[in-house]
């Protein structure tokens, strides 16, 4: 016979399987190939081992499904994300979020609104104690109450509204009022045949501002800005009569309007609002609906910092797994190509900087930012002069090198701008706008003959762009045809004019035509963490990061960068910390007007790692606190903070500073 559990064939009939162990008692009644057995004991014995069978199998499944579904539901009830929570107060008749009162606060995805307004409200007056007497009220960004997914009838809950807007948790802003002002700011919905925006308004005669008008799109009994303001759209007498909503179809009556949506109004114009990288698009044929779209979309294209996307990008970061680097300052360029050229590196893993000092011990320091900032910092300013670019200190361009191009070194250098600025590094900062111009998908591209760096080229479009007259261009143009003809822009013009389009074809090809292997090398690194499709995207944007810019580190930008801690409000020691902070103010203006022994960018490569502004936020947020053991500075660079000495005037302090700076390298004092 054969254990119907586990199929080990048995002897004698026993109780149970020598096997498995289980219990095959039921079994005895009927052992196949025994005489004894009838034809009618056969079959009820197969249907009870079958009834068992089924059984088994049915209780099997459920209890998978029992243990799976638990374990899922109990894992992301106690998954805990992070989102942002804020302020908003009635201002010039509109709701308006204050500045400074954004907070992080951490919550579960499957929460409610109600549970949302009771973390936030807590959260809220833990940190600012003025705030006014509740009761609150939960609102999106736009002003309005959160109750349903924007544009749907369903309930809201957090991770819905995440998957509705396209957003990671930590991008996601919420915002309480008091219930108050949330009464007082009157919503109002116009609607005619040929506007296709519903205005938030009050009923204050103050000037309305067009970049607080907002697209909706209001399905059936959907969660409305506010839900008196919906009777109150019914009336034609408040009605302009040259308004309309052309993918909304209204039906007044007594007690309110009901609003469908047309047929062909599809699209969700309040997910497209949201989204970071799409614009937003109504079909309207109204001029005046036109203008307004581009009202709105610029006021996107305004608010989108290069914090923002590199923020995205770097989502897909695994902070679980890391890349090594061991770098030498003296050589910073030979480290790195090891470690971008070894097997196990891949750019989607944190990187792990270690600094070997000139006798070759390794420096006592975990990387928690700050030697990855310092590396990146030396390896922009270290590609700056490598082989592979040609062309003035700050506008620099591709150029063929055979050898360069059997090492990749193209590709490499790509890949490396790519890694740098979705890391927290720096961007190069040196690129000719005529490069990044034509890396970002720009065809109308112009250089200058300055840029030529071979003397003889450049010689001779100075002749060509001097010509005075047609004979005298033709005349040059015949001089120089070999050239000219290499370059593809040999012709003879038919004005004086065209000594113009001869110059600008030539330096083109210079700069990049003849460097196009190159360049297509350059832009396959720069695809690196999607970089290469961000700069396609916003040129503008990362434009001041990619090439040279004159604005400079000023001292109220590296101020604005700091946050003071301070002690409590009425102590001793405040005092002292915020005369010492004026002291740090002042160090910075005589550090910018060059009063000092050290620059602007040596205070923040002290404190960062970083010589210049990031197109990322720096993380974590640098922070001033007060020593009074020190005599002079002590800086970590890993946690990005500043302790300053607490000296007893400020020509102690500006010594102290210039002192310990110019005394620390790599970390500084620490």
């Amino acid at each position: 016979m054969y254990c119907p559990f586990c199929g080990a064939t048995l002897e004698n009939c026993p109780a149970f399987c020598s096997a498995c162990g289980k219990n095959i008692t039921f079994l005895k009644n009927k052992v196949p190939g025994e005489n004894e057995a009838s034809t009618s004991a056969g079959k009820s014995d197969r249907s009870t081992v079958d009834s068992f069978m089924k059984f088994r199998a049915l209780k099997e499944k459920e209890r998978k499904t029992f243990f799976t579904k638990k374990s899922q539901e109990s894992k992301k009830d106690k998954k805990t994300v992070k989102i942002y929570v804020g302020v908003m107060w009635r201002h010039g008749g509109v709701l308006k979020p204050i500045r400074g009162k954004t907070l992080p606060l951490d919550v579960q995805p499957i929460w409610s609104s109600e549970q949302l307004l009771i973390a936030a409200e807590k959260k809220v007056r833990d940190f600012n104690q003025d705030m006014e007497e509740g009761p609150y009220v939960l609102l999106y960004p736009d002003g309005s109450e959160v109750k349903n997914i924007p544009g749907t009838n369903t309930p809201f809950k957090l991770h819905l509204y995440k998957e509705a807007i396209g957003k990671a948790y930590q991008r996601i802003t919420l915002f309480i009022c008091t219930f108050q002002d949330f009464l007082a700011n009157d919503c109002s919905g116009d609607s005619s045949s040929e506007d296709s925006e519903v205005q938030v308004k009050s009923t204050s005669h103050s000037p309305h501002y067009e970049s607080d008008t907002l697209i909706w799109d209001f399905p059936d009994e959907a969660s409305t800005p506010n839900a008196g303001s919906t009777s109150n759209a019914g009336s034609n007498s408040n009605r302009p009569p040259d308004l309309s909503l052309p993918f909304l179809d209204q039906e007044a009556g007594k007690n309110g309007t009901n609003i469908k949506e047309h047929p062909h109004g599809q699209q969700k114009c309040y997910s497209n609002y949201t989204r970071l990288y799409a614009p937003i698009i109504i079909d309207s044929d109204s001029e005046a609906s036109d203008e307004s779209r581009q009202d709105v979309q610029e006021e996107r294209t305004d608010v989108l910092t290069s914090a923002d996307i590199v923020s995205d990008l770097a989502l897909k970061i695994i902070k679980t797994c890391c890349s090594r680097f061991n770098i030498n300052r003296a050589n910073v360029w030979d480290g790195a190509v090891r470690g971008f050229r070894r097997a196990s590196y891949n750019p989607l893993h944190d990187m792990l900087v270690k600094f070997t000092d000139d006798e070759g011990t390794t420096e006592d320091a975990v990387d928690t930012g700050g030697p990855k900032r310092e590396f990146l910092t030396l390896l922009m300013d270290c590609l700056r002069t490598r082989r592979i670019f040609d062309g003035p200190e700050n506008r620099r361009f591709l150029t063929f090198n055979s050898a360069a191009a059997r090492e990749d070194e193209y590709f490499l250098a790509g890949q490396m701008i790519a890694v740098s600025i979705v890391h927290g590094g720096p961007g190069p900062r040196f690129l000719s706008d005529m490069l990044y111009d034509h890396l970002t998908g720009r065809t109308a591209i112009n250089g200058t003959v300055e840029d030529i760096t071979d003397e003889i080229m450049k010689a001779a479009l100075v002749e060509i762009s001097s010509a005075a007259s047609l004979d005298e261009l033709h005349m040059l143009v015949d001089k120089y045809s070999s050239l000219l003809q290499t370059a593809g822009c040999f012709h003879n013009p038919q004005s004086v004019e065209g000594k113009e389009n001869i110059v600008k074809d030539f330096i083109q090809w210079y700069i990049i035509y003849r460097n196009q292997y190159s360049i297509q090398k350059f832009s396959d690194g720069l695809s690196t963490l999607d970089v290469i499709h961000a700069l396609e995207q916003h040129p503008s944007v990362f434009r001041p990061y990619m090439c040279y810019s004159v604005e400079k580190l000023t001292p109220e930008s590296l101020e604005a960068v700091f946050k003071a801690q301070l002690s409590e409000v009425g102590c001793t020691r405040r005092q002292e910390e915020t005369r010492i902070l004026g002291y740090w103010r002042d160090y910075l203006l005589d550090t910018g007007e060059q009063e000092t022994a050290i620059s602007l960018q040596d205070i923040l490569m002290f404190a960062t790692g970083l010589d210049s502004l990031p197109p990322s936020t720096i993380q974590p947020q640098p922070l001033l606190t007060f020593e009074s053991t020190s005599k002079f500075p002590i800086a970590s660079t890993c946690a990005n903070t500043i302790k300053l000495p607490m000296s007893k005037s400020y020509e102690d302090f500006k010594n102290a500073m210039d002192f310990g700076i110019q005394n620390s390298p790599g970390f500084g004092l620490q």
